[in-house]
């Protein structure tokens, strides 16, 4: 199908956002105002809208608002926070402060994104200030988590596993601190920093961004191979580590990744990045910041459902935007270096890195911090984070790793994890240990189903499944998500769920375990009952006929249940 079929035009007037965003005076608005306001918990839209580039969405909990709209109060508006953390790495003292936050601020659980960082939920608006001045205290920020930015960069989850990925890791650092915005707003609104709103005019507050900032979004991720543990083909720019002779000796470039898509909306699909060329480490900050100029000037800013970048390149062409990349840059991107990727997933348990530190990756369901009546997690790694010397790190896949342990401290933190029961995943099939999630209901507005709190149940009755057919330790990529926005990377699925309706999903099957290949679509609208009948036969004929090491996804193609999708713009057909 042609390119013009599937984007809808651009050259409209631009949409209602983008003149709030020009008219924000670098992302103001009344926000000051607003949230000193006591008679309602909310915020107007516009200033909603501004909120999220501060690094925080307006949520209300839907499990309350058919209730409180009978008893004609408004909704039981509260505030989700997310933390810019480069990589997933966060120091023990910066866990306890989040810790701290969650219970005397949000509603008592933390939660460890499929980007590599913190979210809290639960926050009320008279606390929004104090929260966010607290995270700044920790040496966070949470400006650019959110918004039509650049957001949080993803790094391979373990940077001292050797010296290779703390090197990428610093990388990835570079590009973020590179492409922050440079408005002063959130110091004013938030810190109390002087206000300079007065003196900007005539000057160039957003050299990258401009005072419209971006037409959506935008996502960087850097992985070394053979580990796609950050599905660097889902991001905006992926950068693919190239190591010769142990050193680094620069990236493969992939651009025009995204998951995000609209159900019966054809003109929006997933995408896969297209690895462009190749270059050397001290170049990656300007190739990032170029390619977001480019984003900057040629996105779509009159229909936010095709402003991604990946709209823009399947618009133009990707030789095209390589032209205008050159162009830009002065210099030319090398030919692309001989890479491969062999899995998505996390490597639990322990493990021995540079310099003789330990590493230990815990399994965290659905990245979710707290505790139960009988898992008491979130204390067991309080008490862990109040002796732990090295640092937290968040893995793309919502674990996390107790990282740079030194011997010393390594007794201590294995009585810890098996005083409170921390585990590794060991004990749970690899089915749910390959699993993700999005939070979806009830704080998530664009929820059509559940997802954090539906998946682990039926893993359990999937389970039962996969054991009879001799499939427990066997991996296979399982991801549901609570609407099509794909935040939990649904498209790179094996299996997916992707919420239609209370308790209705569309399932799609087929994606690359390795994360270079998309789902497609299998059975619409389908409940529970369906979900188990027609996975059963499945994993009972993949068990009996699959070949040696083929990995689900590969299987279901090969045995026809679905036709593989290499591009997105494929996706519907």
């Amino acid at each position: 199908m042609a390119n013009d079929q599937l984007v809808k035009p651009i050259g409209g007037p631009p949409s209602e956002v983008e003149h709030i965003k020009r008219e924000s005076q670098y992302l103001r608005g009344a926000l000051t105002e607003t949230i000193r306001n006591p008679i309602t918990g909310g915020l107007p839209e516009d200033d909603n809208r501004l909120l999220k580039f501060h690094g925080s969405y307006m949520q209300d909990d839907r499990d309350l608002r058919n209730e409180r709209e009978k008893q004609k109060l408004e909704p039981a508006y509260q505030f989700m926070i997310r933390v810019v953390l480069p990589g997933g790495v966060a120091k023990p003292e910066q866990w306890l402060a989040m810790d701290s936050l969650a219970h005397s601020h949000g509603n008592g659980t933390l939660r460890l994104t499929t980007r590599q960082t913190f979210q809290m939920h639960g926050i009320l608006k008279w606390n929004l200030k104090s929260t966010l001045q607290n995270i700044n205290n920790a040496l966070m920020t949470t400006l650019a988590a959110c918004g039509d930015v650049n957001r949080n960069v993803m790094s391979c989850s373990n940077p001292d596993q050797s010296d290779i990925h703390s090197e990428v890791h610093q990388w990835a650092r570079t590009v973020n601190d590179h492409l922050a915005p440079r408005t002063p707003a959130y110091h004013e609104i938030w810190l109390d920093g002087e206000k300079v709103i007065d003196g900007l005019e005539n000057k160039e507050v957003e050299p990258i961004y401009g005072p419209v900032y971006l037409p959506r979004k935008f996502k960087i991720g850097f992985a070394v191979p053979p580990e796609n543990d950050v599905d660097v083909f889902s991001q905006d720019i992926g950068y693919i580590a190239v190591v010769e002779n142990g050193k680094l000796i620069g990236f493969n470039v992939s651009v025009g990744g995204g998951m995000g898509m609209t159900h019966g909306d054809t003109a929006t699909y997933p995408q896969l990045g297209k690895v462009i060329g190749f270059c050397t480490p001290d170049k990656v900050a300007d190739v990032a910041e170029k390619t977001v100029t480019i984003q900057r000037d040629y996105g779509n800013r009159s229909v936010r459902k095709n402003a991604r970048f990946k709209y823009t390149i399947d618009r133009h062409g990707i030789e095209w935007f390589v032209e205008e990349l050159h162009k830009r840059l002065g210099w030319e991107l090398e030919p692309v270096r001989e890479y491969k990727f062999t899995y998505t997933g996390d490597r639990y348990g322990w493990v021995k890195g540079k310099n003789g530190k330990w590493h230990l990756t815990l399994y965290i369901q659905s990245g979710r911090i707290q505790d139960t009546e009988d898992y008491k997690l979130m204390t067991g790694l309080r008490e862990i984070a109040k002796v732990h010397t090295g640092e937290f790190r968040l893995t793309a896949n919502q674990n996390l790793i107790i990282a740079n342990i030194t011997s010393h401290k390594k007794r201590k933190i294995t009585e810890l994890v098996e005083q409170y029961g921390l585990t590794d995943g060991t004990q749970h099939s690899a089915l749910r240990r390959s699993s993700l999630s999005c939070v979806s209901l009830p704080t998530c507005g664009l929820a059509m189903a559940e997802a954090e709190r539906y998946l682990p149940s039926l893993i359990d009755k999937l389970d039962v499944i996969v054991d009879k057919a001799g499939l427990r330790e066997k991996e296979i990529n399982i991801r549901m998500t609570g609407c099509p926005n794909g935040c939990a990377r649904p498209a790179l699925g094996e299996i997916a769920f992707i919420g239609k309706s209370p308790g209705k999903y569309n399932m799609y099957m087929g994606a690359g375990f390795a994360g270079d290949r998309l789902s497609k679509l299998y059975r619409e609208n389908i409940d529970e009952n369906e979900i188990i009948s027609t996975l059963e036969p499945i994993f009972q004929a993949y068990a009996k006929e699959r070949q040696p090491e083929e990995h689900f996804g590969d299987y279901v193609i090969r045995a026809g249940y679905v036709k593989a999708v290499q591009c997105g713009m494929d996706f519907h057909d």
